[in-house]
């Protein structure tokens, strides 16, 4: 749609996963309302996974391509999510609670939370909630994983002021005035699962909702998982449905496309043998998985008979799982959701020996 009024209602549209220019309008344009407001104002702010793009606005001199820049950088350096929140919101003039300082008024937070515990200081990068990460751990971060020589000058500029005490540390004690509340995440999103399994006579068990990791490793302690409901039975009988949510990461190193929830998939793959009953369903309940049109992936021991480990390794080492399962017909795909409670992890174990 194109931003307009509909009634008394104001559409201001962005773009994501990266932030556009109609972004910072649309966050200014915010701001100015927000500083508008009273004590004696109320307002109410829905808050989603996404809104770390959606909602904008660089600390200067840091431009909008730099910005961008560095959030590529970040993605693609094996950070989990937290990491690169803590990062971004130490070069925004929006996150990490900066927005609560910004208002009178009294506001409730309706938050749909895309991260694992639901941390609400990591929610869209937590505008109205306390952080309490500094400008010294984003640097130590940015060391670490090697991202910080390729950083943008000005995105190194705003980070040594911060360090020097130059640029505004965000606020570490919670606004009297903002109230929080989980309207939806990922444990709901499982037990929805679970219910419907359990409709079509399915036994099926929710196990975490706190996976993470790289998928590459989270895919061998899963597969360890089912092969043992598969081999003993225990902690659960087969047929049986395992149910899993979280967000794993990948680190990327290839030039191939892809997704996490494709690679995970692939990666569990590649564990399989012929003879297991056991399919395995990776998705995101955005239905947009990585820079692709799947939401995730489903194999199965049919697929492992059509193809060979060192094949599986070569796609993995490209960072190419799209290829893999376009090529397979293993994708899963639903469109765009609308919604992101993170990723939906589904392993079902048929058979036992």
């Amino acid at each position: 749609g194109e931003d307009g009024a509909e009634g008394k209602v104001k559409f201001l549209y962005g773009t994501h996963p990266l932030p556009s220019q109609k972004n910072i309008a649309a966050t200014e344009e915010m701001l100015a309302y927000l500083k508008s407001l009273g004590r004696e104002d109320r307002f109410v702010f829905f808050l989603s996974g996404g809104s770390s793009a959606l909602l904008e606005k660089p600390i200067p001199p840091i431009t909008l391509e730099d910005f961008v820049k560095t959030s590529e950088l970040l993605l693609k350096s094996g950070m989990n999510i937290k990491q690169i929140n803590a990062v971004r919101k130490h070069i925004s003039s929006v996150k990490g609670g900066r927005l609560a300082e910004i208002t009178r008024a009294k506001g409730y937070v309706l938050v749909l939370s895309d991260v694992i515990g639901n941390d609400l200081s990591a929610i869209g990068s937590g505008p109205f909630f306390p952080d309490p990460t500094t400008y010294a751990y984003a640097h130590r971060l940015l060391l670490s994983y090697g991202v910080w020589d390729n950083l943008p000058q000005s995105v190194r500029h705003v980070i040594e002021m911060g360090l020097r005490g130059e640029v505004e540390e965000t606020p570490k004690r919670p606004s009297g005035r903002i109230v929080h509340m989980l309207i939806g995440d990922n444990r709901k999103a499982l037990k929805g699962v679970q219910r419907l399994a359990r409709k079509m006579g399915i036994r099926a068990k929710v196990l975490s909702d706190t996976l993470q990791g790289e998928a590459r490793e989270v895919a061998k302690v899963l597969f360890s998982i089912a092969r043992h409901v598969h081999d003993h039975g225990e902690p659960f009988h087969p047929p049986v449905l395992l149910i899993l949510g979280g967000e794993t990461s990948v680190r990327v190193v290839g030039r191939g496309r892809g997704g996490r929830n494709q690679e995970l998939a692939l990666a569990f793959l590649k564990e399989m043998e012929e003879s297991f009953k056991i399919l395995f369903l990776s998705a995101g309940t955005d239905g947009i998985d990585g820079p692709t049109d799947a939401a995730g992936a489903v194999v199965g021991p049919e697929d492992r008979k059509r193809t060979g480990e060192e094949e599986i390794e070569r796609y993995l080492t490209e960072n190419d799982s799209y290829t893999f399962h376009d090529r397979m017909g293993t994708h899963v795909k639903t469109g765009a959701t609308g919604t992101n409670v993170a990723d939906v992890v589904l392993i079902y174990v048929e058979g036992g020996k």
